[in-house]
């Protein structure tokens, strides 16, 4: 998986998008910015390109025929962290919180400028985590079952390592550095790199995400905690 550290023509994205236009003309702006790109007409196509190639992002609209973008990305969280970022025309928030629901780590809303395309491009690489090389016993922290390295940016149920997105690896890392201390709304905001409407929103969904795969009961928090006026906590043990 790559990070901020890698080069973006050491980079592969896979741009899947029904409309050959759209498609052509990603590919040869991204390229021309100097990604590696591959792309895909429909979800089936792009499925048979991830069995057999790795891919540092995803670009997926969301409107196509048979499976759509988001369908796409429901299943494919099953199986991978993979970034993901939705292309859609939709503009209602409600369509765009269904996007980051089912596992995507942003949304661009169609028709947008190219430059916005590579801000968000780069933003979402930036969040993934870094694999760390040093002989240092590891830094981790102990949530019941749950542990996270923090050296790593992995978490752990027992013996099964948890998948996480690009975002949520970006927010445990905050959360980690800053244990048992509050951390507003605003400051997770501005970290996302987000500036719609629908920006706390955004936030709330990444954190309910995560805490389903920290808590016992979710609804009931332990570990990812609500403070009243203040944002949101990681209490370890």
């Amino acid at each position: 998986m790559t990070g901020a550290g890698q080069q973006a023509a050491d980079i592969h994205l896979l741009v899947v998008d029904d409309d050959e236009r759209i498609r052509v003309l990603l590919q040869k702006f991204l390229v021309r910015s100097g990604y590696m790109v591959t792309v895909a007409k429909d979800a089936a196509q792009a499925r048979r390109l991830l069995a057999g190639l790795e891919f540092d992002m995803l670009i997926l609209d969301v409107m196509m025929p048979d499976e759509d973008g988001i369908a796409l990305t429901r299943d494919l969280r099953k199986k991978t962290s993979v970034p993901i970022l939705l292309l859609t025309a939709r503009g209602e928030t409600a369509n765009r919180i269904e996007g980051l629901e089912a596992g995507a780590d942003d949304y661009l809303a169609k028709p947008f400028e190219p430059k916005e395309l590579l801000l968000r491009v780069a933003a979402i690489l930036r969040r993934v985590p870094q694999v760390s090389e040093t002989d240092q016993p590891p830094k981790t922290l102990h949530m019941g079952a749950v542990r996270y390295d923090m050296d790593r940016g992995e978490l752990w149920r027992g013996p099964e390592l948890v998948r996480l997105t690009a975002t949520e690896a970006a927010l445990m890392r905050l959360f980690a550095a800053s244990a048992n201390e509050p951390i507003s709304r605003e400051r997770l905001v501005l970290d996302m790199g987000r500036v719609e409407e629908a920006q706390e929103r955004a936030v709330d969904v990444q954190i309910t995400r995560l805490r389903r795969k920290i808590e016992d009961d979710p609804k009931a928090p332990r570990y990812l905690q609500t403070v009243r006026g203040e944002g949101y906590m990681l209490a370890p043990d």
